[in-house]
Protein backbone atom coordinates (compact mmCIF):
# COMPACT_ATOMS: atom_id res chain seq x y z
CA UNK A 1 0.00 0.00 0.00
CA UNK A 2 1.36 3.38 -1.03
CA UNK A 3 0.52 6.25 1.34
CA UNK A 4 0.85 9.94 0.59
CA UNK A 5 -0.57 13.24 1.69
CA UNK A 6 -0.70 15.79 4.43
CA UNK A 7 -0.07 14.19 7.83
CA UNK A 8 -0.53 10.44 7.77
CA UNK A 9 -1.86 9.22 11.11
CA UNK A 10 0.16 6.68 13.08
CA UNK A 11 -3.15 4.87 13.46
CA UNK A 12 -3.38 3.59 9.89
CA UNK A 13 -6.07 2.06 7.71
CA UNK A 14 -5.19 -1.43 8.85
CA UNK A 15 -7.32 -0.56 11.87
CA UNK A 16 -10.29 -0.49 9.49
CA UNK A 17 -9.22 -3.62 7.59
CA UNK A 18 -8.10 -1.57 4.57
CA UNK A 19 -4.42 -2.44 4.69
CA UNK A 20 -4.56 -3.94 1.17
CA UNK A 21 -5.69 -0.75 -0.54
CA UNK A 22 -3.60 0.56 -3.43
CA UNK A 23 -2.74 4.24 -3.00
CA UNK A 24 -4.11 6.10 0.03
CA UNK A 25 -4.25 9.91 0.09
CA UNK A 26 -4.26 11.31 3.63
CA UNK A 27 -5.78 14.65 4.62
CA UNK A 28 -5.15 16.36 1.30
CA UNK A 29 -5.56 20.13 1.07
CA UNK A 30 -8.28 21.61 -1.18
CA UNK A 31 -5.92 22.40 -4.07
CA UNK A 32 -4.59 18.84 -4.03
CA UNK A 33 -8.13 17.44 -4.04
CA UNK A 34 -9.02 19.73 -6.95
CA UNK A 35 -6.10 18.32 -8.95
CA UNK A 36 -7.03 14.72 -8.19
CA UNK A 37 -10.75 15.20 -8.89
CA UNK A 38 -10.01 16.88 -12.23
CA UNK A 39 -7.44 14.27 -13.25
CA UNK A 40 -10.01 11.55 -12.54
CA UNK A 41 -12.77 13.32 -14.46
CA UNK A 42 -14.93 13.59 -11.34
CA UNK A 43 -15.43 17.35 -11.52
CA UNK A 44 -15.08 20.64 -13.38
CA UNK A 45 -14.06 24.10 -12.25
CA UNK A 46 -16.54 26.91 -12.70
CA UNK A 47 -15.23 30.26 -13.91
CA UNK A 48 -15.57 31.74 -10.45
CA UNK A 49 -13.56 28.96 -8.78
CA UNK A 50 -15.81 26.35 -7.13
CA UNK A 51 -15.56 22.63 -7.82
CA UNK A 52 -18.59 21.47 -9.82
CA UNK A 53 -19.84 17.88 -9.54
CA UNK A 54 -22.81 15.75 -10.56
CA UNK A 55 -24.22 13.06 -8.27
CA UNK A 56 -26.14 11.11 -10.92
CA UNK A 57 -29.34 9.31 -10.03
CA UNK A 58 -29.15 10.25 -6.34
CA UNK A 59 -29.64 13.97 -5.79
CA UNK A 60 -30.87 13.72 -2.19
CA UNK A 61 -30.88 11.44 0.82
CA UNK A 62 -32.02 7.84 0.33
CA UNK A 63 -34.00 7.72 3.56
CA UNK A 64 -35.60 4.36 2.75
CA UNK A 65 -32.18 2.77 2.25
CA UNK A 66 -30.84 3.54 5.73
CA UNK A 67 -30.60 0.56 8.09
CA UNK A 68 -29.47 0.25 11.71
CA UNK A 69 -27.98 -2.94 13.14
CA UNK A 70 -30.43 -4.42 15.63
CA UNK A 71 -28.44 -6.03 18.44
CA UNK A 72 -28.15 -6.02 22.22
CA UNK A 73 -26.86 -2.42 22.15
CA UNK A 74 -29.74 -1.02 20.11
CA UNK A 75 -32.70 -3.29 20.86
CA UNK A 76 -34.08 -1.04 23.59
CA UNK A 77 -32.48 2.29 22.62
CA UNK A 78 -33.58 2.81 19.00
CA UNK A 79 -36.98 4.12 17.93
CA UNK A 80 -37.80 1.15 15.73
CA UNK A 81 -41.17 2.61 14.67
CA UNK A 82 -39.38 4.68 12.03
CA UNK A 83 -35.91 3.10 11.76
CA UNK A 84 -35.26 0.04 9.57
CA UNK A 85 -33.20 -2.79 11.00
CA UNK A 86 -30.53 -5.15 9.70
CA UNK A 87 -28.69 -8.00 11.41
CA UNK A 88 -25.09 -7.96 12.61
CA UNK A 89 -24.36 -10.73 10.11
CA UNK A 90 -25.67 -8.64 7.22
CA UNK A 91 -23.57 -5.66 8.31
CA UNK A 92 -20.44 -7.81 8.65
CA UNK A 93 -21.03 -9.28 5.18
CA UNK A 94 -21.35 -5.79 3.68
CA UNK A 95 -18.22 -4.65 5.50
CA UNK A 96 -16.20 -7.67 4.31
CA UNK A 97 -17.38 -7.21 0.73
CA UNK A 98 -16.45 -3.52 0.79
CA UNK A 99 -12.96 -4.35 2.08
CA UNK A 100 -12.49 -6.82 -0.76
CA UNK A 101 -13.80 -4.22 -3.21
CA UNK A 102 -11.20 -1.70 -1.99
CA UNK A 103 -8.16 -3.98 -2.44
CA UNK A 104 -5.63 -2.37 -4.79
CA UNK A 105 -7.81 0.72 -5.29
CA UNK A 106 -7.16 4.38 -4.56
CA UNK A 107 -8.76 5.74 -1.38
CA UNK A 108 -8.84 9.12 0.33
CA UNK A 109 -8.88 9.64 4.09
CA UNK A 110 -9.93 12.67 6.10
CA UNK A 111 -9.41 12.68 9.87
CA UNK A 112 -11.81 15.24 11.34
CA UNK A 113 -13.90 16.11 14.39
CA UNK A 114 -17.66 16.14 14.69
CA UNK A 115 -18.55 18.71 17.35
CA UNK A 116 -16.91 22.01 18.32
CA UNK A 117 -17.15 21.28 22.06
CA UNK A 118 -13.85 19.55 22.84
CA UNK A 119 -15.43 17.71 25.77
CA UNK A 120 -17.94 15.96 23.51
CA UNK A 121 -16.42 15.99 20.04
CA UNK A 122 -16.24 12.78 18.02
CA UNK A 123 -12.97 11.86 16.30
CA UNK A 124 -14.19 10.82 12.86
CA UNK A 125 -12.35 9.08 10.02
CA UNK A 126 -13.98 9.32 6.59
CA UNK A 127 -12.70 6.96 3.88
CA UNK A 128 -13.92 7.74 0.37
CA UNK A 129 -13.51 6.56 -3.21
CA UNK A 130 -14.35 9.92 -4.79
CA UNK A 131 -11.86 12.76 -4.38
CA UNK A 132 -14.55 15.43 -4.22
CA UNK A 133 -16.25 13.57 -1.37
CA UNK A 134 -13.03 14.13 0.58
CA UNK A 135 -13.20 17.91 0.05
CA UNK A 136 -16.92 17.92 0.84
CA UNK A 137 -16.46 16.39 4.28
CA UNK A 138 -13.34 18.47 4.98
CA UNK A 139 -15.53 21.54 4.39
CA UNK A 140 -18.39 20.24 6.51
CA UNK A 141 -16.61 18.91 9.62
CA UNK A 142 -13.97 20.44 11.89
CA UNK A 143 -10.29 20.09 10.98
CA UNK A 144 -7.89 19.04 13.73
CA UNK A 145 -4.80 21.05 14.58
CA UNK A 146 -1.66 19.82 12.84
CA UNK A 147 -0.32 18.27 16.04
CA UNK A 148 -3.60 16.35 16.49
CA UNK A 149 -3.31 14.60 13.14
CA UNK A 150 -0.13 12.62 13.77
CA UNK A 151 -1.70 10.42 16.42
CA UNK A 152 -5.31 10.81 15.34
CA UNK A 153 -7.25 7.89 16.82
CA UNK A 154 -10.72 7.58 15.23
CA UNK A 155 -13.69 6.77 17.45
CA UNK A 156 -16.07 6.69 14.49
CA UNK A 157 -15.48 5.52 10.92
CA UNK A 158 -17.45 6.22 7.74
CA UNK A 159 -16.66 4.27 4.56
CA UNK A 160 -18.30 5.68 1.43
CA UNK A 161 -17.88 3.59 -1.75
CA UNK A 162 -20.43 4.68 -4.38
CA UNK A 163 -19.13 2.21 -6.97
CA UNK A 164 -19.98 -0.76 -4.73
CA UNK A 165 -23.51 -2.12 -5.14
CA UNK A 166 -25.35 -3.71 -2.25
CA UNK A 167 -26.92 -7.16 -2.66
CA UNK A 168 -30.40 -7.47 -1.09
CA UNK A 169 -30.06 -11.21 -0.59
CA UNK A 170 -26.68 -10.94 1.13
CA UNK A 171 -26.84 -7.53 2.85
CA UNK A 172 -30.55 -7.04 3.55
CA UNK A 173 -30.79 -3.92 1.39
CA UNK A 174 -33.74 -2.84 -0.74
CA UNK A 175 -31.54 -2.53 -3.82
CA UNK A 176 -28.02 -1.44 -4.75
CA UNK A 177 -28.04 1.57 -2.41
CA UNK A 178 -27.49 1.18 1.33
CA UNK A 179 -26.55 3.27 4.35
CA UNK A 180 -25.70 0.74 7.08
CA UNK A 181 -25.29 2.05 10.64
CA UNK A 182 -23.65 0.07 13.44
CA UNK A 183 -23.80 2.00 16.71
CA UNK A 184 -21.95 -0.72 18.64
CA UNK A 185 -18.97 -0.68 16.26
CA UNK A 186 -19.36 3.08 15.65
CA UNK A 187 -19.23 2.61 11.91
CA UNK A 188 -21.36 3.65 8.93
CA UNK A 189 -21.07 2.01 5.51
CA UNK A 190 -22.42 3.87 2.46
CA UNK A 191 -22.71 2.24 -0.97
CA UNK A 192 -24.52 2.77 -4.26
CA UNK A 193 -25.03 6.55 -4.00
CA UNK A 194 -22.83 9.54 -4.82
CA UNK A 195 -24.94 12.06 -2.89
CA UNK A 196 -22.46 13.48 -0.38
CA UNK A 197 -25.13 14.51 2.13
CA UNK A 198 -25.29 10.88 3.29
CA UNK A 199 -21.83 11.27 4.87
CA UNK A 200 -22.78 14.48 6.65
CA UNK A 201 -26.02 12.98 8.01
CA UNK A 202 -24.15 9.86 9.18
CA UNK A 203 -22.15 12.04 11.57
CA UNK A 204 -25.41 13.51 12.85
CA UNK A 205 -26.91 10.07 13.39
CA UNK A 206 -23.92 8.92 15.45
CA UNK A 207 -23.88 12.08 17.62
CA UNK A 208 -27.68 12.06 17.97
CA UNK A 209 -27.43 8.53 19.34
CA UNK A 210 -24.37 8.93 21.57
CA UNK A 211 -24.86 12.36 23.18
CA UNK A 212 -28.16 11.94 25.12
CA UNK A 213 -26.52 9.23 27.24
CA UNK A 214 -24.08 11.98 28.36
CA UNK A 215 -26.99 14.40 29.03
CA UNK A 216 -26.09 16.41 25.95
CA UNK A 217 -29.03 17.46 23.76
CA UNK A 218 -28.56 17.06 19.98
CA UNK A 219 -30.67 19.53 18.01
CA UNK A 220 -31.58 19.88 14.33
CA UNK A 221 -31.46 23.66 14.36
CA UNK A 222 -29.56 26.82 13.54
CA UNK A 223 -27.92 28.97 16.24
CA UNK A 224 -26.84 32.59 16.41
CA UNK A 225 -25.48 34.73 19.23
CA UNK A 226 -25.63 38.44 20.09
CA UNK A 227 -22.89 40.77 21.29
CA UNK A 228 -23.90 40.12 24.90
CA UNK A 229 -23.32 36.38 24.45
CA UNK A 230 -27.06 35.63 24.31
CA UNK A 231 -27.45 32.64 22.04
CA UNK A 232 -30.69 31.67 20.30
CA UNK A 233 -31.73 28.29 18.93
CA UNK A 234 -33.93 28.09 15.82
CA UNK A 235 -35.79 24.83 15.21
CA UNK A 236 -37.65 24.48 11.93
CA UNK A 237 -38.36 22.13 9.06
CA UNK A 238 -37.59 22.93 5.43
CA UNK A 239 -39.32 26.07 4.18
CA UNK A 240 -39.95 27.64 7.59
CA UNK A 241 -37.20 30.27 7.36
CA UNK A 242 -34.64 28.65 9.69
CA UNK A 243 -31.62 29.62 7.59
CA UNK A 244 -32.96 33.04 6.56
CA UNK A 245 -34.05 34.20 10.03
CA UNK A 246 -30.93 32.99 11.83
CA UNK A 247 -28.76 34.84 9.29
CA UNK A 248 -28.92 38.16 11.09
CA UNK A 249 -26.20 40.74 10.26
CA UNK A 250 -26.42 42.00 13.86
CA UNK A 251 -25.69 38.57 15.35
CA UNK A 252 -22.94 35.99 14.87
CA UNK A 253 -23.88 32.74 13.13
CA UNK A 254 -22.76 29.70 15.15
CA UNK A 255 -24.12 27.18 12.65
CA UNK A 256 -27.05 26.48 10.34
CA UNK A 257 -28.00 22.83 10.75
CA UNK A 258 -27.17 20.69 13.79
CA UNK A 259 -25.95 21.53 17.29
CA UNK A 260 -25.48 20.11 20.75
CA UNK A 261 -26.45 21.63 24.09
CA UNK A 262 -24.06 20.52 26.82
CA UNK A 263 -23.06 21.64 30.30
CA UNK A 264 -20.78 24.13 28.52
CA UNK A 265 -23.47 25.75 26.34
CA UNK A 266 -24.35 25.16 22.68
CA UNK A 267 -21.93 23.97 20.01
CA UNK A 268 -21.99 23.32 16.30
CA UNK A 269 -21.58 19.74 15.13
CA UNK A 270 -20.01 21.06 11.94
CA UNK A 271 -17.38 23.41 10.65
CA UNK A 272 -19.23 24.25 7.46
CA UNK A 273 -22.56 24.70 5.69
CA UNK A 274 -24.47 22.65 3.15
CA UNK A 275 -26.81 25.16 1.56
CA UNK A 276 -29.49 24.82 -1.09
CA UNK A 277 -28.39 26.55 -4.29
CA UNK A 278 -31.54 26.47 -6.42
CA UNK A 279 -32.81 29.99 -7.15
CA UNK A 280 -30.18 31.50 -4.89
CA UNK A 281 -29.67 35.21 -5.60
CA UNK A 282 -27.07 37.78 -4.66
CA UNK A 283 -29.83 40.14 -3.59
CA UNK A 284 -31.74 37.81 -1.23
CA UNK A 285 -28.82 35.81 0.23
CA UNK A 286 -25.62 37.76 -0.50
CA UNK A 287 -23.38 35.89 1.94
CA UNK A 288 -24.35 32.43 0.72
CA UNK A 289 -24.26 33.57 -2.92
CA UNK A 290 -20.70 34.79 -2.44
CA UNK A 291 -19.61 31.23 -1.62
CA UNK A 292 -20.55 30.17 -5.17
CA UNK A 293 -17.91 32.55 -6.47
CA UNK A 294 -14.83 31.26 -4.73
CA UNK A 295 -12.30 28.45 -4.74
CA UNK A 296 -12.94 25.64 -2.26
CA UNK A 297 -16.73 25.45 -2.45
CA UNK A 298 -18.16 22.17 -3.74
CA UNK A 299 -21.29 22.64 -5.87
CA UNK A 300 -23.50 19.60 -6.43
CA UNK A 301 -25.79 19.41 -9.47
CA UNK A 302 -25.51 23.11 -10.31
CA UNK A 303 -25.80 23.87 -14.04
CA UNK A 304 -22.89 25.60 -15.76
CA UNK A 305 -22.54 27.03 -19.25
CA UNK A 306 -19.90 24.79 -20.90
CA UNK A 307 -18.41 27.69 -22.86
CA UNK A 308 -18.44 30.65 -20.48
CA UNK A 309 -18.30 28.49 -17.33
CA UNK A 310 -20.86 30.77 -15.73
CA UNK A 311 -23.28 29.22 -13.22
CA UNK A 312 -27.04 29.19 -13.63
CA UNK A 313 -28.45 28.74 -10.12
CA UNK A 314 -32.03 28.93 -11.40
CA UNK A 315 -31.69 25.90 -13.67
CA UNK A 316 -33.06 22.76 -12.01
CA UNK A 317 -32.24 20.44 -14.93
CA UNK A 318 -29.85 18.34 -12.82
CA UNK A 319 -31.72 18.59 -9.52
CA UNK A 320 -34.16 20.69 -7.57
CA UNK A 321 -31.99 19.94 -4.55
CA UNK A 322 -28.77 21.50 -5.89
CA UNK A 323 -26.34 22.12 -3.03
CA UNK A 324 -23.16 23.93 -2.05
CA UNK A 325 -20.69 22.80 0.64
CA UNK A 326 -18.32 25.38 2.08
CA UNK A 327 -16.47 26.10 5.34
CA UNK A 328 -18.10 28.42 7.89
CA UNK A 329 -15.11 30.72 7.47
CA UNK A 330 -16.56 31.68 4.08
CA UNK A 331 -19.40 33.48 5.92
CA UNK A 332 -18.26 36.91 7.16
CA UNK A 333 -20.15 36.95 10.48
CA UNK A 334 -19.63 33.29 11.38
CA UNK A 335 -18.36 32.18 14.75
CA UNK A 336 -14.68 31.29 14.88
CA UNK A 337 -15.20 28.76 17.68
CA UNK A 338 -18.55 27.16 16.76
CA UNK A 339 -19.60 27.52 20.39
CA UNK A 340 -21.77 29.84 22.47
CA UNK A 341 -23.27 30.06 25.95
CA UNK A 342 -26.52 28.53 27.13
CA UNK A 343 -29.47 29.67 24.99
CA UNK A 344 -31.50 32.60 26.23
CA UNK A 345 -34.23 31.94 23.66
CA UNK A 346 -35.62 28.84 21.96
CA UNK A 347 -37.52 29.58 18.74
CA UNK A 348 -39.65 26.98 16.97
CA UNK A 349 -40.51 27.96 13.42
CA UNK A 350 -43.58 26.76 11.57
CA UNK A 351 -45.02 27.77 8.20
CA UNK A 352 -48.73 27.39 8.90
CA UNK A 353 -50.48 27.29 5.53
CA UNK A 354 -53.84 26.90 7.34
CA UNK A 355 -53.47 30.54 8.40
CA UNK A 356 -54.63 30.09 12.00
CA UNK A 357 -51.48 30.35 14.17
CA UNK A 358 -50.38 33.76 15.52
CA UNK A 359 -47.13 35.27 14.21
CA UNK A 360 -45.50 34.64 17.61
CA UNK A 361 -46.55 32.85 20.81
CA UNK A 362 -44.85 32.33 24.17
CA UNK A 363 -44.61 28.74 25.39
CA UNK A 364 -44.20 27.17 28.82
CA UNK A 365 -41.52 24.42 29.14
CA UNK A 366 -44.23 21.74 28.88
CA UNK A 367 -45.80 23.43 25.83
CA UNK A 368 -42.33 23.63 24.33
CA UNK A 369 -41.90 19.88 24.72
CA UNK A 370 -45.34 19.34 23.21
CA UNK A 371 -44.55 21.41 20.12
CA UNK A 372 -41.04 19.96 19.89
CA UNK A 373 -42.44 16.43 19.81
CA UNK A 374 -45.14 17.51 17.36
CA UNK A 375 -42.70 19.22 14.94
CA UNK A 376 -45.51 20.88 13.01
CA UNK A 377 -45.41 22.78 9.77
CA UNK A 378 -47.76 22.87 6.79
CA UNK A 379 -46.98 22.90 3.12
CA UNK A 380 -49.02 23.84 0.12
CA UNK A 381 -50.45 20.82 -1.63
CA UNK A 382 -49.09 20.10 -5.10
CA UNK A 383 -50.96 21.94 -7.83
CA UNK A 384 -50.66 18.90 -10.06
CA UNK A 385 -53.18 17.21 -7.79
CA UNK A 386 -55.61 20.04 -8.23
CA UNK A 387 -55.77 20.48 -4.46
CA UNK A 388 -55.70 23.87 -2.72
CA UNK A 389 -56.08 22.56 0.83
CA UNK A 390 -52.88 22.89 2.89
CA UNK A 391 -51.11 19.71 3.94
CA UNK A 392 -50.02 19.30 7.57
CA UNK A 393 -46.54 17.89 8.23
CA UNK A 394 -45.50 16.57 11.63
CA UNK A 395 -41.80 15.67 11.88
CA UNK A 396 -41.02 15.02 15.54
CA UNK A 397 -38.08 16.92 17.04
CA UNK A 398 -38.10 18.99 13.82
CA UNK A 399 -35.93 16.31 12.24
CA UNK A 400 -37.31 12.78 12.71
CA UNK A 401 -35.04 11.15 10.08
CA UNK A 402 -31.94 12.05 12.09
CA UNK A 403 -33.15 11.02 15.55
CA UNK A 404 -32.42 7.33 16.20
CA UNK A 405 -33.73 7.32 19.80
CA UNK A 406 -37.35 7.65 20.85
CA UNK A 407 -38.44 11.30 20.54
CA UNK A 408 -39.45 11.46 24.20
CA UNK A 409 -35.78 11.08 25.21
CA UNK A 410 -34.90 14.24 23.29
CA UNK A 411 -38.04 16.02 24.46
CA UNK A 412 -37.44 15.28 28.14
CA UNK A 413 -33.81 16.36 27.89
CA UNK A 414 -34.73 19.60 26.11
CA UNK A 415 -37.40 20.40 28.71
CA UNK A 416 -34.96 19.78 31.58
CA UNK A 417 -32.27 21.98 30.02
CA UNK A 418 -34.76 24.80 29.38
CA UNK A 419 -35.91 24.66 32.99
CA UNK A 420 -32.33 24.48 34.29
CA UNK A 421 -31.10 27.49 32.32
CA UNK A 422 -34.29 29.57 32.21
CA UNK A 423 -34.61 29.95 28.44
CA UNK A 424 -37.67 31.70 26.99
CA UNK A 425 -39.51 29.67 24.37
CA UNK A 426 -41.42 30.95 21.34
CA UNK A 427 -43.47 29.50 18.50
CA UNK A 428 -43.14 31.66 15.37
CA UNK A 429 -45.48 31.30 12.38
CA UNK A 430 -43.83 32.27 9.10
CA UNK A 431 -46.79 30.92 7.10
CA UNK A 432 -50.09 32.54 6.19
CA UNK A 433 -52.27 35.25 7.70
CA UNK A 434 -55.68 36.62 6.71
CA UNK A 435 -56.79 33.21 5.49
CA UNK A 436 -55.37 29.88 4.43
CA UNK A 437 -53.15 29.42 1.39
CA UNK A 438 -55.06 30.57 -1.67
CA UNK A 439 -56.99 33.21 0.27
CA UNK A 440 -54.63 34.85 2.74
CA UNK A 441 -51.10 36.22 2.35
CA UNK A 442 -47.68 35.09 3.53
CA UNK A 443 -46.72 36.55 6.91
CA UNK A 444 -44.73 39.77 6.24
CA UNK A 445 -41.06 39.01 6.91
CA UNK A 446 -40.57 42.58 8.19
CA UNK A 447 -43.05 41.91 11.00
CA UNK A 448 -41.56 38.47 11.73
CA UNK A 449 -38.07 39.99 12.07
CA UNK A 450 -39.42 42.76 14.35
CA UNK A 451 -41.14 40.21 16.62
CA UNK A 452 -38.02 38.04 16.69
CA UNK A 453 -35.86 41.03 17.59
CA UNK A 454 -38.19 41.84 20.49
CA UNK A 455 -38.02 38.22 21.67
CA UNK A 456 -34.23 38.11 21.42
CA UNK A 457 -33.60 41.41 23.23
CA UNK A 458 -36.03 40.46 26.01
CA UNK A 459 -38.50 43.31 25.47
CA UNK A 460 -41.25 40.97 24.29
CA UNK A 461 -41.47 39.49 27.77
CA UNK A 462 -42.61 42.88 29.06
CA UNK A 463 -45.77 43.30 26.92
CA UNK A 464 -49.30 42.16 27.73
CA UNK A 465 -50.31 38.66 26.65
CA UNK A 466 -53.60 36.85 26.12
CA UNK A 467 -54.21 33.11 26.18
CA UNK A 468 -55.13 31.69 22.81
CA UNK A 469 -58.52 30.00 23.02
CA UNK A 470 -57.60 27.22 20.57
CA UNK A 471 -53.98 26.39 21.33
CA UNK A 472 -53.55 27.50 24.94
CA UNK A 473 -50.26 29.38 24.49
CA UNK A 474 -49.76 33.08 25.25
CA UNK A 475 -49.99 35.65 22.44
CA UNK A 476 -48.85 39.29 22.71
CA UNK A 477 -51.71 41.79 22.58
CA UNK A 478 -49.55 44.59 21.17
CA UNK A 479 -45.86 45.02 20.39
CA UNK A 480 -44.15 48.39 19.76
CA UNK A 481 -43.21 48.80 16.10
CA UNK A 482 -45.38 45.89 14.93
CA UNK A 483 -48.68 46.12 13.05
CA UNK A 484 -51.11 45.02 15.77
CA UNK A 485 -53.68 43.78 13.24
CA UNK A 486 -51.68 40.59 12.59
CA UNK A 487 -51.23 39.54 16.25
CA UNK A 488 -54.70 37.98 16.52
CA UNK A 489 -55.10 35.73 13.47
CA UNK A 490 -58.90 35.55 13.80
CA UNK A 491 -59.09 39.32 13.34
CA UNK A 492 -57.23 39.03 10.02
CA UNK A 493 -59.88 36.75 8.51
CA UNK A 494 -62.87 38.30 6.78
CA UNK A 495 -64.89 35.13 7.49
CA UNK A 496 -64.63 34.55 11.28
CA UNK A 497 -66.64 31.32 11.16
CA UNK A 498 -64.27 29.95 8.53
CA UNK A 499 -61.35 30.77 10.84
CA UNK A 500 -63.00 28.93 13.73
CA UNK A 501 -63.60 25.87 11.56
CA UNK A 502 -60.02 25.92 10.25
CA UNK A 503 -58.58 26.30 13.76
CA UNK A 504 -60.72 23.42 15.03
CA UNK A 505 -59.49 21.27 12.13
CA UNK A 506 -55.82 22.01 12.89
CA UNK A 507 -56.26 21.33 16.61
CA UNK A 508 -57.75 17.93 15.72
CA UNK A 509 -54.68 17.18 13.56
CA UNK A 510 -52.38 18.01 16.49
CA UNK A 511 -54.42 15.78 18.80
CA UNK A 512 -54.36 12.82 16.41
CA UNK A 513 -50.63 13.16 15.79
CA UNK A 514 -49.75 13.34 19.52
CA UNK A 515 -51.61 10.21 20.54
CA UNK A 516 -48.47 8.10 19.95
CA UNK A 517 -46.54 10.19 22.50
CA UNK A 518 -49.08 10.32 25.35
CA UNK A 519 -47.71 7.20 27.06
CA UNK A 520 -44.17 8.58 26.95
CA UNK A 521 -44.63 12.01 28.53
CA UNK A 522 -45.39 13.17 32.08
CA UNK A 523 -48.58 14.69 33.45
CA UNK A 524 -47.43 18.27 32.85
CA UNK A 525 -46.95 17.66 29.13
CA UNK A 526 -50.22 15.75 28.90
CA UNK A 527 -51.89 18.74 30.56
CA UNK A 528 -50.28 21.05 27.97
CA UNK A 529 -51.42 18.85 25.07
CA UNK A 530 -54.25 20.10 22.87
CA UNK A 531 -57.64 18.46 23.23
CA UNK A 532 -60.27 18.13 20.51
CA UNK A 533 -63.77 19.34 21.26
Amino acid sequence: MKQTGYHISKNGLDMQGLGNAGTVYWNLRPSQIYELALARGEAEIAGSGPLLVKTGAHTGRSAQDKFIVRDATTEDTIWWDINKSMTSEQFDALHADMLAHAEGNELLVQDLFGGADKTHRLATRVVTELAWHSLFIQNLLIEPQTQELDGFDPEFVIMNFPSFKADPARHGSRGETMIAVNFDKKMVLIVGTSYAGETKKSVFSMLNYALPAKRVMPMHCSVNVGDAGDSAVFFGLSGTGKTTLSADPNRILVGDDEHGWSENGVFNFEGGCYAKMINLSAEAEPEIYATTQRFGTVLENVVMDPVTRELDLDDNTLAENSRGAYPLSFIPNASETGTAGHPKNIIMLTADAFGVLPPISRLTPSQTMYHFLSGYTAKVAGTEKGVTEPEATFSTCFGAPFMPRHPSEYGNLLRDLIAEHGASCWLVNTGWTGGAYGIGNRMPIKETRALLSAALDGSLNNVDFRQDENFGFEVPVSVPGVDGSILNPRDTWADKEAYDAQAKKLVAMFVANFEKFLAHVDDNVRAAALAAE
